[in-house]
């Protein structure tokens, strides 16, 4: 059974050894902050701090801070069994014939039952506050010392196409400017800034309905971070993930709806053409971005459990929380991207590559030319547009082990020949671009060289050791306790 709430998981976590509960007092301004930082660089486990400095609510942090976790979150031993369940919708047809329709008539009430629910009440509507509430009576978090104050930093931000009326549910950081506003950090690629920009340029309305859930399930806070097609419901696509759909309430002030089992909701507007400047903030490039001018979020009314919990993350240098949602990301998606550019064989995108900074692919080579190829393609797609340096290898080339990527690429580059460079779109947080938000990108074939491409010379073999020579010495590498 899916976890019906953010709760749930908590107790799964701890049941399976993968949560410690905190009971000294610990500040939310930095001491939570260097706790949760030194447990994840060390392998440690997820935190429930139950006794935050000022506050009865307790803080959940680093949930899903291990591929354990991940694994653990979407109720699976292997994330390869979400990717190929991806792989297989995708892959579905048309059926011909009368017993072939028969035969999909499961799959297809499968999805059916994928699509949210929407329910009368529930939880996250508890306790409902119109006036004397504060943000600041929520235990959020500034985590680093040049932060430019307290910042939301897992929330799911849910917003209406103005022209479809579809759902969008991402998640934006949001700074406390004081107790019922914060800045909306809409980075210009993100749905919820198109939605923006569209209803400021109609120019019929002055707001723009907004609500902000924090602590749901973990499909659901995993499906407000997914690079998904504008379309596509990310409550939908939570539901597929969870296999059971998402339960939503409507907002009581808002028209919008909510996961009916959050912890808290913050509902209010956005004033169309209003910015603030917000940041500076300690971001998960390792980097303080700059602070900038953001929209500004006003809350009107909040409602919440009676008893809530407060669920955050923290981002800095890498590898943190988000490395591990990442990389999640990657591998469930690598159907869908197979799906667009079938000679994909794998692809990894290194901690320290920060996501967008760099990802290496490994491909099937087919023809002269073929990884330039596939390097524009990864950048026509979606967020991939923000990659700023791909490698790609050949598919005998394992790119989870940075060792051998490396070996083989520096080796197999002739930098003149092999190494282009393109502009385009460029991730808001890129500190180094000449612009913000455009900029170049680096693409690197690294794969063998063909005749066709230009490369008269013979190719190398790798070295390797004779199989009959490696089984005749095993016994004698056993006994020295050799490898």
């Amino acid at each position: 059974m899916a976890y019906r709430d953010l709760r749930e998981f908590v107790a799964a976590l701890e049941k399976r050894g993968e949560l410690k509960r905190v009971r000294d007092e610990v500040d939310p301004i930095l001491e939570i902050t260097e706790i949760a930082d030194r447990s994840v660089k060390s392998g440690g486990p997820a935190l429930l701090f139950e006794r935050p400095k000022g506050y009865d609510i307790p803080v959940v942090i680093n949930s899903m801070a291990s591929m354990e976790r991940m694994q653990l979150a979407l109720e699976v031993d292997s994330l390869d069994t979400v990717a190929g369940r991806i792989s297989e919708y995708l892959q579905m047809k048309t059926p011909q014939g009368l017993v072939s329709k028969l035969k999909m008539l499961p799959k297809l009430a499968e999805v059916g039952n994928f699509m949210p629910k929407e329910v009368r009440s529930g939880p996250c509507q508890e306790v409902v506050k119109t006036d004397n509430f504060s943000l600041f009576d929520y235990p959020v978090l500034q985590c680093w010392p040049q932060d430019a104050g307290r910042f939301i930093t897992l929330p799911l931000v849910f917003s209406r196409n103005p022209e479809t009326g579809k759902r969008n549910c991402g998640m934006y950081r949001m700074q406390i400017f004081d107790e019922r506003t914060t800045g909306m950090h809409w980075q210009t690629h993100k749905q919820g800034a198109e939605h923006y920009r569209r209803l400021l340029a109609e120019g019929k309305q002055t707001r723009m309905e907004v609500a902000v859930a924090i602590g749901a399930d973990p499909t659901v806070m995993l499906a407000a971070i997914l690079p998904l097609p504008p379309d596509i419901d990310e409550m939908m696509f939570a539901g597929f993930l969870r296999r059971d759909p998402v339960e939503m309430v409507k907002c009581k002030s808002v028209d919008l709806e909510v996961p009916a089992n959050a912890e808290i909701v913050l509902e209010g507007y956005v004033t169309l053409g209003e910015t603030r400047t917000e940041g500076p903030f300690g971001d998960h490039t390792g980097y303080y971005s700059l602070s900038d001018e953001y929209p500004v979020f006003h809350v009107t009314t909040v409602t919440q459990r009676h008893k809530p919990m407060y669920a955050t993350t923290i981002v800095g240098p890498p590898p943190m929380e988000d490395y591990f949602m990442g990389k999640t990301i990657e591998r469930v998606f690598l159907p869908l991207m197979r799906l667009q550019i079938p000679e994909v064989r794998d692809m990894s995108m290194p901690a320290e590559g920060i996501f967008h900074n760099l990802m290496i692919l490994s491909i099937r080579k087919s023809y002269p030319g073929h990884a330039r190829k596939v390097m524009s393609a990864i950048w026509g797609l979606g967020q991939a547009m923000f990659t700023k340096c791909i490698v790609v290898v050949d598919e005998d080339v394992d790119v989870h082990n940075y060792s051998e990527v490396a070996w083989k690429a520096f080796n197999n580059i002739d930098p003149e020949r092999d190494i282009q460079f393109t502009f385009g779109p460029i991730d808001s947080l890129d500190h180094s671009s000449r612009l913000p938000n455009y900029g170049s990108k680096m693409g690197i074939d690294a794969t063998r060289k063909w005749p066709s491409e230009g490369f008269q010379r013979p190719w190398p073999d790798v070295i390797e050791m004779d199989s009959a020579v490696k089984q005749r010495v095993d016994g004698i590498c056993r006994k020295l306790g050799i490898g």
